[in-house]
């Protein structure tokens, strides 16, 4: 259910069609992501669908991997419609990802090296995994 012009809602309803807690939509606020469309007399904050659109492009981003300070830079170009910037930014982000996953792959090939070399019984002391996690050789 999507939100007319004139329609507002408040933080609960905000968060649940985005899909985050509540906590997470005030932690935004606080860290200038994201602001309130308008506030109550009492002081209560009110959203609408520029706020739910940018809410679910923060927890979209984020799922990808990008941190609130690139988040904010993404955000601020999108105002600009700076599209190569904007694209040099995801490149940056999918090296970050490359590098992350060739490092999880190095600590996946030393993993099952060790667990191969271990026969899962004996003494602690000779348990391969410790040793090379203690800086010794494992032959």
């Amino acid at each position: 259910m999507e939100l007319h012009a004139m329609d507002t809602i408040g933080i609960g309803t905000l968060a649940k069609r985005a899909g985050v807690s509540i906590d997470t939509v005030r932690y935004y606020e606080k860290s200038g992501l994201l602001a309130p469309q308008a506030r109550l007399a009492s002081g209560y904050r009110r959203y609408g669908e520029p706020q739910l659109t940018r809410l679910r492009f923060i927890r979209h981003a984020q799922e990808l991997g990008f941190s609130l300070r690139n988040i904010s830079e993404l955000l601020g170009l999108s105002t600009q419609r700076d599209v190569r910037r904007i694209k040099r930014s995801a490149e940056r982000k999918l090296a970050e990802v490359n590098k992350r996953i060739a490092s999880l792959q190095r600590v996946r090939n030393a993993l099952s090296e060790l667990i191969a070399k271990c026969p899962g019984h004996g003494r602690a002391a000779d348990c391969p995994i410790l040793k090379a996690l203690g800086g010794e050789t494992v032959q």
